[in-house]
């Protein structure tokens, strides 16, 4: 029997429709007010400017993250519900906080409730299966703030006479959500990436609403969580009509406008104001040494966020209709060449395309446990890519101020609501909440307070000589230096979400990166997660999920790994990006951020991964479509053994029956499923190529990769027509090795294929990559709903009126579209399982990846990928070894290892 996207059959909401028409009438009671220029405005607005979202939720602990434009204590109630929802009960969780003063106008708190029963306030961690709130029922949230505003409903009114604006899908008014289920088969979580408002393509997010209405009174079906994995925002390209709104309401927010520093000495500084939309590229590129604008690309740079105020901002304008005025000025009032007139205008139309379901992505991230990661362009393109970018930017005094601006918002806007307890008094997030506030206060003249907050947010120290940041050693890479003379701890970024049934790792693969030593390593691709790194974010968390596991204190029976960046990608990318490195234009294509590309650290993370897990799910974003991946992996021994201790990493070997010898003796295999959705408002010309069945000529083609601990002796054979020769292939004296299998290649005159010259000398372990197919595109199960989510009838209108009508036509055709391994157009992914805790061969991850099909755009339509969790009995075939007679034609002589193509190239970074 096929399966919707949730589940069958739904309860209607019939408040959703009077919802939909209250939203819009409150859109145009807004859209009357002026921009937000004085505190003429700012009296008439609601007390809520953003929010609430609903964050860290767990059995014990419930936290919903608000902000607003006056200081209040902020209590929050999480209630029990009875009829599917509708009805409200008693009390469960409670808990109060004071907002935080970032500004005039700007009081942001995130509030954390905990039980109200003592017996179970005393139970010390939040996650326990015995905790209070339980699968399969539905709980609802309030909040209060000691004043005139009773309730969370008031408090999202209007000051002036205006119609109900909520963010409920219920009578009640009330937000709603439901916790993770103790059966794995019901588990429904939501993730994407990339959202760039200006960007191509329909806006993914709002359809999200849709989703959690329609299984608002279900919660076995409803999402149970959604992650954010990265660029929320684009700090770097920033359409002018939005920076021109981020500065102006950014200023009167925080009521002081910053001194952006170019120099130091003598001392030189800038206002925001003085900044023009469109005119920043030269400045962020000559005073920040920032890279978004390479190559060729200045228009990516042209209107890049600079002060605190405007990163503040970006994020209130992202998630929330309140602040956007009624109109942006037209293009030829702003600039009198008629080109920049004109981009500017189209770029306000892309905008208000967004405004105008902005309601919607406030209500679902209300109603949703929301967790987010940040990437690159949550501050800038490039963002510590590597250790060149580092000191560009870093060592200038305007790129350090744009850098710890951007994580400073990073940090209060999303990382506080992923780990609450971070930023409690006298933790590394209150530490830098208080330094915040202080320098705030002071109208951000408060140098020692700057400085406390570079270091809570982990920014290195400083060479005093060369202004340059510090870099230490990390086993044999280089990790920005944080260890500070005061002994002030920054914040962690990483953090993990445990469940009833499942485990969510959540990695910082910006942060803690592993660069590599030496003047001409500079732009080398780096480790994404320095050796450290993967001892605190991957080893760490999956043993203390083993102890609870042991103590019966959770019973997690599958793993979540969510990485920014993909750990495979198209092939065409990979081509690129190592053509770009060979040609030093690694910023032009992120090359650094694919963890393919550094293919000793990929088979790092799949052995701390396999060391403790049989079956691992990545949720990934960044490349902007969406795919799956099965990744098959086998080991004898593991990367990186003990040292002094070879035999100890050997597997101990599972019977499997008869084995020839193709088949190595490998234990029964691991399977690691990356299920990549992108992005939610980005889509390009090629992620529309991509999509189709034009991509279908040029297929991904299956790989098989090997490696080993230490060098094996490897030889290449060269077979022409007058000679075979035999000639060592050179390899590094020491470290891992890694090397493709593509078998005998060659031409006409020669052929060429690379064998071990030892029988013996077997790989430690390997992997077989193989892309999943996308099933046919299937109406969403809400569509033929009055009121869905809206869209414009042509997915990119410019693209298609150049096109003319006649190509327009065959362009929207379903078939043209039916593509059959990625989807281009923006989208999020749905997973679900199917599982079966004793059987590994009934197990399976699903994602059903939403989008809007170009020959019906109005609607919404999903494409489901499959991907078996088990593993074939056929393991792929060794490394051929070369025949002893052959060894006789041996040269002297070495086949330089970089030149290979039988085998990728050989790494010991």
């Amino acid at each position: 029997m096929s399966r919707t996207p949730l589940s069958e059959g739904r309860s209607s909401v019939p408040l959703g429709d009077r919802v939909q028409r209250a939203n819009e009438n409150s859109k145009t009671i807004l859209q009357a007010l002026p921009l937000l220029r004085s505190s003429d405005r700012i009296e008439h607005l609601p007390l809520i400017l953003v929010g609430p979202i609903l964050r860290r939720t767990e059995s014990n602990a419930v936290t919903v993250w608000i902000a607003l434009k006056a200081p209040r204590e902020v209590t929050l109630k999480v209630y029990a519900t009875q009829d599917n929802g509708s009805t409200i009960k008693t009390v469960l969780l409670e808990g109060t906080r004071s907002t935080v003063p970032l500004g005039k106008y700007l009081h942001i708190v995130a509030v954390t409730a905990k039980p109200v029963n003592e017996e179970e306030t005393g139970k010390v961690d939040s996650f326990t299966v015995s905790g209070v709130l339980k699968s399969g029922q539905i709980y609802a949230y309030d909040l209060s703030f000691g004043t005139q505003e009773q309730n969370l409903a008031q408090a999202l009114q209007l000051a002036i006479p205006s119609p109900l604006i909520t963010v409920s899908y219920f009578e009640h008014q009330l937000p709603t959500f439901a916790m993770p289920p103790e059966d794995l088969n019901h588990l429904r979580l939501a993730h994407g990436s990339c959202r760039k408002l200006h960007g191509g393509g329909h806006d993914a997010l709002p359809i999200l609403d849709d989703l959690i209405e329609h299984y608002a009174k279900e919660p076995n079906s409803r999402l149970h969580q959604l992650f954010f994995t990265g660029d929320q925002i684009y700090g770097d390209d920033v359409a002018d009509p939005l920076l021109w709104l981020a500065t102006d309401v950014g200023d009167t927010l925080l009521g002081w406008e910053e001194n952006l520093p170019f120099q130091i000495r003598p001392y030189e500084s800038r206002k925001p104001s003085e900044l023009k939309p469109g005119t920043r590229t030269d400045i962020a590129k000559n005073y920040a040494g920032l890279t978004a604008m390479l190559i060729d690309t200045p228009e990516e740079s042209k209107s890049h966020l600079f002060s605190l105020g405007e990163y503040f901002t970006l994020y209130m304008l992202v998630w929330s209709p309140i602040l956007w005025p009624d109109r942006f000025p037209r293009g030829k009032d702003i600039h009198k060449d008629p080109k920049l007139a004109k981009q500017w205008d189209r770029e306000a139309v892309l905008l208000k395309e967004c405004f105008s379901e902005l309601w919607k992505v406030r209500r679902a991230m209300a109603n949703v446990p929301v967790y987010m990661i940040c990437d690159d362009h949550d501050l800038s393109d490039d963002w510590y890519l590597n250790r060149a970018w580092c000191e560009s930017v870093l060592g200038k005094p305007l790129g350090k101020r744009v850098v710890q601006n951007g994580l400073l918002a990073y940090a209060v806007f999303q990382a506080w609501g992923n780990t609450p307890d971070q930023f409690q008094e006298g933790q590394p997030g209150g530490n830098l909440l208080k330094a915040a506030t202080l320098w705030s206060a002071s109208a951000g003249t408060d140098e020692s307070a700057l400085g406390e907050i570079a270091k809570c947010l982990g920014l290195p120290a400083v060479e005093p000589e060369t202004g340059l940041p510090k870099f230490k050693l990390d086993e044999d890479v280089l990790v920005m230096d944080r260890d500070y003379p005061d002994g002030t701890q920054p914040i962690e970024w990483h953090y993990t979400v445990r469940s009833f049934k499942h485990e969510v790792i959540v990695l910082d693969t910006r942060t803690w990166r592993g660069y590599p030593q030496g003047s001409e390593g500079a732009i080398d691709p780096p480790m994404l997660l320095s050796p450290s790194a993967f001892r605190k974010q991957i080893q760490k968390p999956l043993e203390f999920t083993d102890q609870l596991n042991q103590t019966n204190e959770t019973d997690i029976e599958a793993t979540f790994i969510v990485v920014p960046t993909n750990l495979v990608s198209l092939r065409i990318i990979d081509i690129v990006q190592q053509w770009e490195l060979e040609k030093g234009n690694v910023f032009d294509s992120d090359v650094g951020d694919a963890w393919n590309l550094h293919e000793v650290a990929l088979s790092r993370l799949l052995a701390e991964l396999f060391k403790r897990r049989q079956q691992v799910v990545v949720l990934s974003g960044d490349i902007h479509f969406a795919g799956a991946i099965r990744i098959s992996y086998w080991a004898r021994r593991h990367f990186e053994p003990p040292k002094g201790e070879p035999n100890s990493a050997l597997i101990n070997v599972q019977g499997r029956g008869e084995q020839n010898e193709e088949q190595r003796p490998y234990p029964n295999g691991q399977v690691l499923a990356q299920l990549t959705a992108s992005a939610f408002k980005n889509s390009e010309l090629k992620t529309y190529f991509i999509h189709t069945r034009a991509k279908s000529l040029a297929p991904e083609q299956p790989q098989d990769w090997v490696g080993w601990n230490e060098p094996p002796e490897l030889v290449e054979i060269q077979v022409t027509q007058e000679s075979v020769r035999v000639m060592d292939v050179e390899l590094p004296p020491t470290g891992a090795v890694v090397r493709q299998i593509l078998g005998a290649q060659g031409n006409w005159g020669i052929a060429w294929e690379i064998a071990l010259k030892d029988a013996q000398c077997l790989p430690d372990w390997q992997y077989h990559v193989e892309w999943l197919k996308r099933g046919k595109a299937t109406l969403a199960p809400w569509e033929g709903k009055e009121g869905s989510s809206a869209a414009s009838e042509e997915e990119n209108p410019g693209l298609l009126t150049g096109l003319g009508n006649w190509l327009a036509m065959l362009w929207r055709n379903p078939w043209i579209q039916e593509g059959e391994e990625v989807i281009g157009h923006s989208n999020f992914g749905v997973i679900s399982f199917e599982w079966s805790p004793k059987n590994d061969k009934g197990k399976a991850v699903i994602q059903d990846s939403f989008w809007r099909p170009p020959w019906k755009p109005r609607s919404v339509v999903y494409s489901r990928y499959y991907v078996p969790l088990r593993v074939d009995d056929n393991v792929p075939p060794l490394p051929k070894v070369v025949s002893p007679s052959l060894l006789g034609t041996r040269k002297e002589g070495f086949r330089d290892s970089a030149k290979g193509q039988d085998f990728q190239r050989a790494t010991n970074k």
